[in-house]
C-alpha cells in the first residue's frame, strides 16, 4: 500500500528531531514502549528510526493508540512535547490504508509553525511520497493556488489565508477532507481567528476525525471543542500552571524590614 501514494522525495528529515527530544522520558515503563507496540505500521516505524526517535514521547504514547482507534482527540501538551508526530503518524497511517488527495488539514496560528509541521509530515512520509502544501500569509496567492490545484495530501495553513483561498480560488474546496487538526488552538483563538475558524468548520465535512491540541484549556478552547469534536478522548500531559522542566524556579525570602528597604530603592 505504501506505493499507492508514492510520488516523490523530500530532504527534510534533519529538521524534525528537535521537537521529539524534550518529550522523551527516562522511566523504565516509557522505555519499554515502542512505536510498533502503539500500533504504528512498519514503514512509519522505520521513518521514526531514521529521525532517531528511539521511544515515543508521553503525548505520543497517550494519543497515538486512541487516534488509531478512530477517536477524536483533544490533547493538552506543550510545544516541544512531540505533539506534531502524535497527530501526524495516525493521519499518515490511515492515508496509507485509503490513499486520497486533500486528505487532512492542519490549522496553526503562525507561518513559522506551519512550515515546521509540514516538514515533519514530509519527513515521516518521505518513503511514501506524501505531498504537503503550506498556505500562509506573506506569500503570493497565485503560487499557492497552483499548489492547491495539484491537490496535496496534507494542507498546513493559517486560518486567515485558508479562508482567502476558500472564497477566492476557483475550484478549491475541502469537501472530501477526512482529518482536521487544530494545533495550538489557544493561540489561534487568542489571535482573533475565531471567525475564520467558524467559516472553515462550515465548509468541511461533518463526518471526519478531529484532533485539537492546545497548551491550555481556556473557555474559548472548550467552546471550540464542543463545536468541532465528537465524543473526544482527552489526553493531558501538561496543565495551565506547569512550568517547563528545564527552567529552574528560585524563590528568595526577605525579612519585612529588608523588603521595605528594597521597595524604597526600586521606587526611587
Amino acid at each position: 500500500m505504501a506505493e499507492s501514494i508514492q510520488h516523490g522525495e523530500t530532504e527534510n528529515e534533519k529538521t524534525c528531531s528537535n521537537e521529539q527530544d524534550s518529550g522523551d522520558e527516562s522511566g523504565d515503563d516509557a522505555n519499554d514502549v515502542t512505536f510498533q507496540s502503539l500500533g504504528v505500521v512498519d514503514v512509519l516505524c522505520e521513518a521514526c528510526q531514521q529521525l532517531k526517535w528511539k521511544t515515543p514521547s508521553k503525548i505520543q504514547r497517550e494519543a497515538i493508540p486512541v487516534s488509531l482507534e478512530g477517536k477524536d482527540v483533544i490533547g493538552l501538551a506543550e510545544t516541544g512535547s512531540g505533539k506534531t508526530a502524535a497527530f501526524a503518524i495516525p493521519i499518515l497511517q490511515t492515508l496509507l490504508e485509503s490513499p486520497q488527495r486533500l486528505y487532512a488539514l492542519v490549522m496553526t496560528p503562525t507561518r513559522e509553525l506551519a512550515f515546521q509541521i509540514s516538514e515533519q509530515f514530509e519527513a515521516l512520509g518521505s518513503s511514501i511520497g506524501v505531498k504537503c502544501a503550506v498556505i500562509v500569509g506573506g506569500v503570493d496567492m497565485m503560487s499557492q493556488s497552483l499548489m492547491l490545484a495539484k491537490k496535496p495530501h496534507i494542507i498546513v495553513a493559517t486560518p486567515g489565508r485558508l479562508v482567502d483561498h476558500l472564497e477566492n480560488t476557483k475550484g478549491f474546496n475541502l469537501r472530501s477532507l477526512k482529518y482536521l487538526v487544530m494545533d495550538e488552538a489557544d493561540r489561534i483563538l487568542n489571535m482573533d481567528f475565531e471567525q475564520e475558524v467558524n467559516k472553515i468548520l462550515k465548509v468541511i465535512p461533518r463526518e471526519r476525525r478531529t484532533y485539537l491540541y492546545s497548551a491550555t484549556m481556556t473557555q474559548k478552547v472548550a467552546k471550540l471543542q464542543r463545536a468541532s469534536l465528537q465524543n473526544p478522548v482527552k489526553v493531558e500531559v501538561s496543565n495551565k500552571y506547569q512550568t517547563v522542566e528545564k527552567i529552574a524556579t528560585v524563590l528568595y525570602f526577605h525579612p519585612r524590614k529588608i523588603q521595605r528597604c528594597l521597595s524604597c530603592s526600586y521606587s526611587e
